[in-house]
C-alpha cells in the first residue's frame, strides 16, 4: 500500500465516509470525515489532521463521541502502524488532540478538528 492509501485506511476505519480534503464530493451526506494528505520521509514528523463533520445538527454528541473513538483507537494501539511501500507509517495523537470548530456559513454544522502526528519510515 502506498502512503495515500495508508492515510485513507486510517481515517476510513471509523465507520464514516472519509475524503481527502481536496476531493470531497458534493453528495457527501451529513456525517463524514475529511483529512489532509501529506508525505515525508524518515526523521521528519508531520502534522496530520482530520475533521469530523455533522452538517445538519445542533448537538455536539455525535462528533464528540467519534473523536473519543478515534482517541481510544490510537491509545489502545499506540502507535498506530501501517506497512507501506518500502517502510512503515506511524500515527500518534497530536496536541491539542481535538478542538470544536464553528462554521460561519451555518449554525447547524458541528465539526471537530483532530490533530495527529505521523512519521513515514521510508527513504522518500
Amino acid at each position: 500500500m502506498d502512503k495515500g492509501q495508508a492515510l485513507y485506511n486510517f481515517w476510513s476505519k471509523f465507520g464514516l465516509p472519509a475524503y481527502d480534503e481536496n476531493t470531497v464530493p458534493e453528495d457527501t451526506g451529513e456525517r463524514y470525515i475529511t483529512y489532509n494528505t501529506v508525505f515525508d520521509s524518515i526523521g521528519n514528523v508531520v502534522n496530520l489532521y482530520g475533521n469530523i463533520w455533522d452538517v445538519n445538527s445542533t448537538s455536539w454528541e455525535f462528533v464528540s463521541k467519534k473523536a473519543e473513538e478515534i482517541a481510544k483507537a490510537i491509545e489502545e494501539n499506540y502507535p498506530i502502524s501501517y506497512a507501506i511501500e518500502n517502510g512503515r507509517l506511524y500515527i500518534a495523537k497530536g496536541t491539542p488532540f481535538a478542538q470544536r470548530m464553528s462554521d460561519p456559513s451555518s449554525d447547524r454544522v458541528r465539526r471537530i478538528y483532530i490533530n495527529l502526528q505521523a512519521e513515514f519510515l521510508t527513504a522518500y
